[in-house]
């Protein structure tokens, strides 16, 4: 391409300046190559994060032991563990649950459902809701702890010792104190997995809710 100049009679032809490449010592050649290679190594980590992620399930509200767990307790979460065989202590949604669905232990809210939590349910164990002082429950029981369960004498006169009821008892559920759950005389509500052999059961049941049937936390 050629530029013609005009002036005072005179006309000049100057050949046009092409614009030069730049070359490879051009220090922002070598700029918006770091850029690219950052934008690729970022990219391909986000990407393997979320191919490492596994769909795994969890509980949609807390359980207690003896629980059976249903498909509709069921919840499906997207979880990236560091180490693969974490995840080979839960449960994933492509696993199928055993046919014996039974909590073995408290399993909270959002929590995995682990492969050691579940079981096969004991068919000589009652759940029973029985009625206790406030007094008499310790502060730190809660659905999963272990306790014996004590039984005062009658009346106030029988000097006799409370004696043992049943030892190792399963708390399924210990609700907090509160207006609803709590009786006139200070009682609280605590569901247990005890044993229904016609003898322990009976003397639980009789002695709940007389102000004789006492808590003991073990451990």
């Amino acid at each position: 391409m050629w530029l013609v100049n005009m002036g005072l009679g005179k006309s000049e032809i100057k050949p046009a300046v092409r614009g030069s490449s730049p070359g490879w010592r051009d220090p922002r050649l070598w700029t918006g190559i770091a850029l690219m290679l950052c934008s690729v190594v970022v990219g391909a980590k986000v990407v393997g994060s979320a191919d490492d992620s596994v769909a795994m399930w969890t509980l949609r509200a807390d359980m207690a032991p003896g629980d059976v767990v249903t498909p509709a307790d069921l919840v499906t979460t997207r979880v990236r563990f560091e180490q693969a065989s974490e995840a080979q202590r839960y449960f994933t949604v492509d696993d199928t649950l055993p046919a014996q669905r039974h909590l073995v232990r408290p399993v909270s809210a959002g929590e995995l459902l682990p492969r050691a939590g579940l079981g096969e349910g004991d068919p000589d164990t009652s759940r029973v809701s029985v009625s206790v002082p406030g007094s008499q429950l310790p502060p730190d029981v809660e659905a999963g702890s272990r306790v014996d369960l004590w039984v005062a004498p009658q009346g106030s006169g029988d000097r006799g010792r409370a004696s043992l009821a049943v030892r190792d008892v399963v708390v399924l559920a210990a609700p907090e104190a509160s207006a609803e759950l709590v009786g006139a005389g200070g009682e609280r509500q605590v569901v247990l997995a005890v044993p229904d052999d016609g003898t322990v059961l009976a003397e639980v049941l009789t002695a709940s809710g007389t102000g004789r049937l006492m808590i003991v936390g073990r451990g």
